[in-house]
């Protein structure tokens, strides 16, 4: 019920009381006019005060009714603000609606989605295309993966997105309880169709790439009702080398290749630390070999300096002294001046060593 109308029937209601009460007031004042004037005097008096009191309820109820629509009128801007809001949203949800419907309609459009979510993907997980994985890489036997994930060790993994969602769409949209019915398992034969031809076009080959092949399932509510109303074409696909991937599965997937090709990277990181230490140590054996020879060459130096500056040396100043006393104990004769000659002077031998 509208909550004006409420307060109107809420006000009616007391002015319909009030409207009684004074009634009774005017019955009793004309009894009081006929029992006497003292008696009347008193009924118009009272009459007075309940006709002011009258007046004073009606305008507490004339102001609850103003300051209740006052409210409302607010609350029903807000409401219509919210409204209008909520359609605003609902026709910008309906026109996408539509416009995926007939995007999905076509089977190249499809296509391009599903490479769409893939490549969504695929940049989340920090793929690199020419790094980490590459498109369209045609096989020897003519046909062409959508896309081909580079592996240690050269191996390569192939994926395929296209998958068939006619049938699914058109269960989507069926009317009656037996079209839907008929058009999911339609839909589940084209995908099991599917598996099998994914699983015969040569994606898988001995020693060149990994034993199974990615089918991408471009949406979560699609991927969710295989395994819900077809739970062995799971198995089925996995028989056959096949592996289905939701946009999830294939995150986790994707997190898996990336980790096995880090510790690739690492283990073979490691070899080549490995061999530059095994050519620092053939280096450094090398390095002590000549570093010895030096030593040896420098002691050989050493013991000749050794000899030049002990016996050598001695020896020599061994002939020295003797000169010089052989000088002291000739002395020459006197010059012709009366002098004696002057003494040869004493040699003081070097000391190289400083």
């Amino acid at each position: 019920m509208d909550l004006t109308a409420v307060v109107v029937a809420v006000a009616a209601f007391v002015a319909a009381l009030l409207g009684a009460g004074l009634a009774v007031l005017v019955a009793r004042s004309q009894v009081a006019r006929a029992a006497g004037p003292a008696a009347a005097s008193d009924g118009h008096e009272l009459l007075a005060q309940h006709r002011a009191e009258v007046r004073h309820q009606l305008d507490r109820v004339a102001d609850l009714v103003l300051g209740l629509s006052d409210r409302q009128v607010a609350q029903h801007g807000e409401v219509s603000a919210s409204l209008a809001e909520a359609l605003r949203a609902t026709a910008g949800l309906a026109d996408t609606t539509a416009h995926l419907r007939e995007a999905l309609a076509s089977p190249k459009a499809r296509g391009q989605w599903g490479e769409r979510m893939a490549d969504d993907v695929l940049r989340l997980a920090g793929f690199v295309e020419g790094v980490n994985y590459r498109r369209q890489v045609s096989l020897p036997g003519g046909t062409i993966p959508d896309v081909t994930f580079l592996l240690p060790g050269d191996l390569l993994l192939h994926m395929d997105v296209k998958f068939p969602l006619d049938n699914y769409l058109r269960a989507s949209n069926a009317v009656s309880p037996a079209d839907r019915r008929g058009f999911e398992e339609a839909f589940l034969r084209d995908v099991r169709q599917r598996v099998k031809e994914l699983a015969g076009r040569g994606y898988v080959q001995a020693g060149v790439t990994v034993d199974h092949v990615l089918l991408f399932i471009p949406n979560e509510s699609v991927y969710g009702f295989v395994h819900e109303r077809d739970p062995g074409l799971a198995d089925l696909a996995l028989r056959q080398k096949v592996v289905m991937c939701s946009p999830f599965t294939l995150f986790a997937v994707l997190g898996v290749i990336r980790q096995s090709v880090e510790a690739h990277e690492v283990a073979r990181t490691s070899d080549e630390i490995l061999e530059c230490l095994a050519s620092f140590g053939d280096q450094w054996t090398l390095f002590s070999e000549q570093l010895d020879l030096v030593a040896r060459r420098f002691d050989t130096v050493h013991k000749g300096l050794e000899d030049l500056t002990g016996p050598r040396r001695r020896q020599l100043e061994r002939q020295l002294d003797r000169i010089g006393q052989l000088r002291t104990r000739g002395a020459l004769p006197a010059n012709e001046g009366g002098t004696a000659s002057p003494a040869v002077p004493r040699l003081t031998p070097v000391d190289r060593a400083g």
